[in-house]
């Protein structure tokens, strides 16, 4: 008989609290903030969200089972904090909450870009907030914060690695860990791994390199980094490349969190496209390791593997969506996996050991870019597809079949959930000289495009279920932000203007909220004075729900 989520939680509180007794007649504890030894891969713990993703494994799946299928149209809001005193941010108009607040002793913390945010998450009240004047960076958006003891980790657009104290806000020390005048911005979530904080950059104006670096959380001093392309020609890898020139130039970004599995001690990180942007005839070859999944020693920052989502991308297809962790049984022997929904419109299942494939299949269409697969499960990519001057028509929607908002995946239906965008784009080349730079093309049209939550098979790639908005997005842009699943067969994410939350099984919709605007990122939930909350971002504001709003 499997016994009720807060019983099983009560025991493991009294475990807990009999063992923090023990450990405090051998020493003090620490004063606040979040023990990085706390974090793991499968688990979330009830009263805290520590991490962009709730855990290591980016699964975004919680075991709290309050609020459940039966109940869910009690779910109500008990307090909205709306962002008051900013301006619009330059070139990007109004402000966004895209970062999923961590929740740490009943504290929110969030981001928008050059802003950091304490609210109390009992009332909604802001405790501080943390005001940045960038000079320089892309202001699209920004993921989050990192946490590290009582140390908050935040990344500025124009390239600043700040530290912050959790309790006050106050600065503790600043670095530069990326040049703006290259056209690098910064704007993800801190990863911590052991003593590691992991960072990563964006920017694919001016055809600079990516990177992936792990800095000090006490100094914030840089251990090690990890360049997206190799470094000289005879390196692994650059027979992928025409001459040393092109590599060099050839982009592959990190801009979106990655996962950690401590077992095998491997972090896997997405790489973004390759520059030039769309005009690939200076760069023939598969560009090796840009549009990537790779696995790094997070000690060393030594790659392990890598598995190339888009060889050779034309089409602006950064590979950084979430790499997800899984365990599951197959053929009777236990195997350790990855997924990831892709913006090539590839559904993708590895074995993260060794990055060898298990499935490779299109989810949306047919992705028409590509040939096929080749012996890794690679695309091949089709030549005729390539952007042309007068136009290339591809089965994918002109921003990729899926983007940043973060997936989910549930052990209970082993259902991986991807917000899509389906429909036709046309890829068009600008620059047709031998050696262009920056965006040489770009993708326009919008055919047949409307979203759709699709659940995916993880054995097979099928699709088991696909919903898609009323009105096709007529109601405010249809499906949005990123997804969060549960123990109690719920999903939640954004349905056109409102958080909806769903059967994952059957992937009927059971409830849903109307909001100020549409959700904008990672629904998360966590347990505060035994009640479950639901937090999500929209637009400008941050919501709390709870079962009567109390």
């Amino acid at each position: 008989m499997k016994r009720p989520f807060f019983t099983k939680f009560a025991q493991l509180a009294a475990v807990a609290v009999l063992s923090a007794t023990a450990s405090i007649a051998q020493q003090a504890p620490p004063p606040s903030g979040l023990n990085p030894t706390a974090l793991e891969l499968f688990h979330q713990p009830a009263d805290t969200w520590p991490t962009y993703n709730g855990d290591y494994s980016g699964r975004r799946f919680s075991a709290i089972r309050q609020i459940t299928q039966q109940n869910i149209t009690d779910l109500k809001i008990k307090w909205k904090y709306t962002i008051t005193g900013i301006p619009p941010l330059r070139g990007s108009g109004p402000l966004i909450i895209k970062s999923t607040p961590l929740m740490v002793h009943g504290v929110l913390y969030f981001t928008i870009p050059d802003h950091v945010f304490a609210v109390d998450a009992r009332t909604g009240k802001e405790k501080w907030r943390f005001d940045f004047e960038d000079h320089g960076g892309h202001v699209l958006g920004q993921r989050g914060v990192g946490m590290y003891g009582k140390w908050i980790y935040f990344l500025t657009p124009d390239g600043w690695f700040i530290s912050l104290d959790s309790e006050t806000g106050k600065e503790r020390w600043r670095k530069k860990v990326a040049d703006e005048k290259l056209q690098y911005f910064t704007t993800m979530a801190a990863v911590i791994v052991k003593n590691h904080v992991i960072i990563g950059v964006g920017g694919d104006a001016m055809d600079v390199a990516g990177y992936l670096e792990s800095r000090d959380p006490d100094t914030g001093e840089m251990q090690w980094r990890w360049w997206s392309e190799p470094q000289k020609m005879g390196d692994p890898g650059s027979e992928t490349w025409p001459n040393e020139q092109s590599m060099r130039h050839g982009g592959g970004m990190t801009w979106l969190p990655g996962t950690y599995d401590p077992e095998l001690n491997l972090i896997y990180w997405g790489t973004g496209n390759t520059n030039p942007v769309f005009a690939g005839q200076g760069r023939k070859g598969a560009n090796l390791y840009t549009d990537s999944i790779v696995a790094l020693n997070p000690d060393t920052g030594k790659m392990v593997w890598y598995f190339q989502g888009s060889p050779h991308d034309t089409h602006d297809w950064d590979n950084v969506e979430t790499p997800v962790l899984f365990d599951m049984e197959i053929d009777g022997k236990p195997r350790k996996l990855l997924a990831q929904a892709a913006r090539c419109g590839y559904f993708f299942v590895l074995d993260r050991t060794n990055g060898k494939y298990l499935v490779s299949k299109p989810f949306t269409k047919t992705a028409n870019w590509s040939k096929g697969i080749d012996e890794r499960g690679q695309p091949i990519p089709d030549p005729d597809k390539e952007p042309k001057v007068d136009g290339s028509m591809v089965d994918i929607a002109s921003n990729g079949a899926t983007n940043w908002p973060p997936p989910s995946y549930s052990p209970q239906t082993k259902l991986f959930y991807v917000n899509a965008t389906e429909g036709y784009s046309v890829a068009y080349l600008y620059d047709t000289s031998p050696q262009p730079e920056g965006y040489g093309g770009g993708s326009s049209g919008a055919f047949d495009t409307h979203s759709s939550l699709i659940a995916l098979d993880v054995l097979t790639g099928d699709v088991r279920w696909k919903h898609i908005p009323k009105g096709r997005g007529a109601e405010g842009g249809g499906m949005s932000g990123g997804i969060l699943t549960t123990a109690a067969g719920l999903l939640f994410t954004g349905d056109s203007d409102r958080l909806a939350a769903f059967d994952a099984t059957a992937g009927k919709i059971l409830w849903s909220q109307k909001l100020d605007h549409h959700v904008s990122n990672g629904p998360s939930t966590s347990v505060l004075d035994n009640k479950q909350n639901i937090i999500v971002g929209a637009g400008d504001t941050l919501y709390a729900l709870t079962l009567d709003g109390k």
